[in-house]
């Protein structure tokens, strides 16, 4: 169950570029996509929860990590956005697939050792993502971009170890979980909207904008974020992490088939190290 929720999470996130893609080129600003992604999400999955009669208490330690983990995921997205101002969105592709080596090394530190597979299996996934995603040549690289693209990958690896670690919160249901992290981001994205100063509703001018911000809102957040609190408890962080890869193969193919992006022999490499890496991970586990 765990390997398919992390399949489904990594898939799912991967089709960002099919909702978001048309919002930014319809000139709906990051902070506004974001704000409408997070809160419909959260909207949505309260009244589904209101539905199936799911309790919505917890307690305010509970609530204080709940809330943590919801800046940690928003602030992974706003990193990484911030990012593309001063490096190629390919570099920060990279940069942001280290969660992977971040996460296990937390776990080291926590004294949970993957094995040797897991570490092969990072280190091939890091390089398949190296071929997907490098920078063209004379490409303008600027240090603040890598560091905010770093962070971005730090604050997702910290997410998936509390998610999976952390006692205060293992009676919390993943739909719980999921929905106060929800809520936090998309007050995060209020604030920091507010502080900027603009509309909240800026750029969001046709049926097609709302399509696309629902779609964004269900697929790519919803259920990603349900399915990687799913996989991380199951499998746990580290294994979780890996089935990541899927997030960008997932981007290269919309992107390929839906908006005529070139799909280079480079690339076709890449992929093929990211799919056998999985494969090996999943066959061979290794011992914990």
């Amino acid at each position: 169950m765990g390997l398919v929720a992390g399949f489904v999470a990594g898939v799912s996130y991967g089709t960002n570029p099919l909702f978001a893609k048309p919002l930014l080129e319809s000139g709906v600003p990051v902070l506004v996509m974001l704000f409408f992604r997070y809160g419909i999400s959260s909207a949505i999955l309260a009244l589904w929860m209101i539905a199936k009669g799911e309790n919505f208490k917890v307690s305010g330690k509970e609530f204080r990590l709940l809330a943590l983990l919801g800046v940690l995921f928003s602030c992974s997205s706003l990193f990484l956005f911030f990012s593309y101002k001063f490096i190629p969105s390919g570099l920060a592709t990279t940069l942001v697939y280290l969660y992977p080596v971040f996460v296990a090394l937390i776990m080291v530190f926590l004294r949970f050792y993957p094995s040797w597979q897991t570490w092969l299996s990072i280190i091939a996934t890091f390089g398949g993502i190296l071929l997907l995603s490098s920078p063209s040549a004379g490409a303008t690289i600027r240090i603040p971009g890598i560091i905010l693209a770093v962070a971005s990958a730090l604050s997702y690896a910290f997410y998936l170890v509390i998610v999976n670690r952390s006692k205060r919160i293992k009676n919390v249901s993943e739909h719980t979980l999921t929905l106060y992290a929800l809520l936090t981001g998309s007050a995060l994205f209020v604030l920091i909207r507010l502080f900027q100063g603009g509309s909240l509703v800026e750029g969001v001018d046709s049926v097609a904008d709302w399509g696309n911000l629902i779609g964004l809102a269900v697929v790519p957040t919803m259920i990603s974020m349900l399915t990687l609190a799913v996989s991380s408890r199951y499998i746990g962080p580290t294994k979780t992490s890996i089935l990541g890869v899927f997030e960008p193969l997932t981007a290269i193919m919309i992107g390929t088939l839906l908006f005529g992006e070139p799909l280079t022999f480079k690339m076709g490499v890449g992929i093929a190290i990211c799919v056998g890496a999985v494969v090996f991970m999943i066959l061979r586990p290794g011992k914990k």
